[in-house]
């Protein structure tokens, strides 16, 4: 089932590029900080402008359940309210207090960056010994990647000041290679112990130690940016849970799921995106705003790929309200469009539509430059559910897409709206 990474209009192409970064991972192969540069160089001596090995690039992210309150690295979540009752009596909190707390966390970071200057704080670029160019070279080679797998969102990228495209092409290119991790040829191979290597790489990575010249784009990014490791560490902690977790008992639980595919990408991509100077709204909103339009494209991705998820032994729905729809899993993999199958659907769509709703009104607050991508995939993916109406709810065996035209008639439509400033009267999203 395919993610979309907040931007990305699903890919349907395939990359076999070169480093090997996957064996990398899955044999455990660890350079040493110091000598780490130079072997990095040498490969760049190697092979000129060496093309990366992304695999699969139209596979997805799917994470599932938390299971509690810890995070990747066993640190605790900070719990405050929002109790709920488990069914043996305990309390428990729920999963979008969870996801909430990791919110604040992160504006909060944004807030106290804001304080010290009037924009985000621009370093310069970090340079490796002997190598002038190879940073810059590494980001041109992110942006070659988004632009040959997220072209939509590329396109809109080249409206952002220079720094902030370079940053969230950055960004892109991690989530990529993260991905491939669990949905690419060689996610058959991957094993706890790998994701373990991964997440100490991202570490390296936030700790100025990259890897190879991809991981120095984003180390470069993260020193430039009030960018927090929590959501990229979460994306790791999914990938952890779904190498077990194929079935979601309620949308407490899916929720969750949906938070570690695509929520977190909205959260790493805020601080770059930038929130507009003329903005009234606070920044934890426009945080929850980006997390909405995570969970609205990833509820989308579930309902466009049942059938296709259901050849894989998985169903992404919240196993209580297809029981209260008097359906079953076999039902799902059976593949009947009956009645019950359509008014389930249809309020699956109604909910998904509510997050799409909730995350437009955050895309206004964005700066002027960041709206008109991130909008455009905010109403690509919202026709995705209209596709699946046009289809009579057969999700099984008939993939809804939108079609060229339709995304060609949208494109100007999203940048006129871009154009729109945010609304300095009161609103949901404002200052109190």
């Amino acid at each position: 089932m395919s993610v979309a990474l907040l931007w990305v209009v699903s890919p349907n192409s395939e990359v076999s590029n070169g480093t090997g970064f996957l064996d990398s991972v899955r044999e455990g192969n660890r350079v040493p900080g110091r000598d780490r540069n130079s072997m990095w160089k040498e490969r760049i001596k190697k092979g000129g402008r060496q093309r990366w090995n992304f695999g699969s690039l139209n596979a997805g992210l799917r994470y599932s359940d938390l299971g509690g309150s810890r995070t990747g690295n066993g640190s605790s979540f900070a719990v405050q309210s929002s109790l709920v009752a488990s069914p043996a009596g305990e309390m428990a909190v729920s999963s979008e207090k969870k996801v909430y707390d990791v919110v604040l966390k992160q504006a909060a970071l944004v807030k106290r960056q804001l304080r010290s200057t009037d924009d985000l704080e621009v370093k310069p670029d970090i340079v490796l010994p002997g190598n002038l160019g190879l940073l810059s070279e590494a980001y041109d080679r992110c942006g070659e990647v988004c632009a040959e797998y997220a072209k939509t969102f590329y396109l809109g990228t080249l409206l952002m000041t220079p720094d902030r495209r370079r940053a969230i092409w950055a960004i892109y290119v991690w989530c990529r290679r993260t991905d491939e991790l669990v949905d690419g040829p060689n996610a058959s191979h991957i094993t706890p112990q790998a994701l373990d290597r991964w997440e100490a790489r991202l570490e390296d990575i936030f700790s100025g130690r990259p890897f190879d010249m991809l991981d120095a784009a984003l180390s470069d990014t993260v020193s430039r940016f009030p960018v927090d490791i929590q959501p990229f560490r979460d994306m790791v902690e999914g990938m952890r849970m779904d190498l077990w977790k194929s079935r979601y008992m309620n949308f407490d639980e899916l929720y969750l799921y949906c938070y570690y595919v695509a929520g977190t990408v909205g959260l790493m991509s805020v601080p770059i995106m930038g929130i507009a100077p003329e903005s009234k709204a606070t920044t934890e909103s426009v945080y929850n705003a980006a997390l909405a339009l995570g969970i609205a494209n990833q509820l989308t991705n579930i309902l466009r790929d049942v059938g296709e998820d259901a050849r894989r032994g998985r169903i992404y729905l919240p196993q209580d309200e297809l029981a209260q729809a008097g359906l079953s899993g076999e039902d799902i993999f059976a593949g009947r469009v009956t009645d019950k199958w359509r008014i389930f659907m249809k309020k699956q769509i109604q909910r998904a539509r509510k997050f799409f709703d909730q995350a437009e009104k955050g895309v206004a607050e964005l700066s002027s430059a960041s709206r008109w991508p991130v909008l455009a995939s905010l109403l690509l993916y919202r026709k995705i559910l209209d596709e699946i109406e046009a289809n009579d709810y057969n999700n099984f065996t008939r993939r809804a897409y939108v079609s060229k035209p339709k995304k060609l008639l949208t494109l100007p439509i999203a940048y006129a709206r871009s154009l729109v400033p945010p609304k300095l009267t009161s609103s949901s999203l404002t200052k109190t």
